[in-house]
């Protein structure tokens, strides 16, 4: 079970209250999660990734175990503790401003 954490304008947008729970087969991968994310709340398609090119949405990030994974592969492997459920993959809205 992959715990995933939204920031609250995407968990408003999927109607969910606190970590989102996946199940997923094979490599547990940031394109794995999101797929079964996509998957599982069709609402968020196009709101983390774009639809064409696949790649993290300007303003979001990725973090586990306390790393920014943001410019990580989307399919290199998620750290251990994401893949067996001890730590959540945390999607974070970043904050631009001046």
């Amino acid at each position: 079970m992959i715990r995933v954490v939204l920031p609250a304008h995407l968990k408003m947008h999927a109607s969910v209250n606190g970590e989102v729970h996946l199940e997923i087969e094979g490599a547990v991968t940031q394109r794995s999660v999101l797929d079964a994310l996509e998957r599982s709340y069709p609402v968020l398609r196009g709101a983390i990734r774009d639809h064409s090119t696949q790649r993290r949405r300007p303003f979001l990030r990725f973090f586990a175990c306390q790393r920014d994974l943001s410019h990580d592969s989307p399919d290199a492997p998620l750290p251990e503790a994401v893949a067996t459920g001890s730590q959540p993959f945390i999607i974070v809205g970043a904050i631009a401003g001046g």
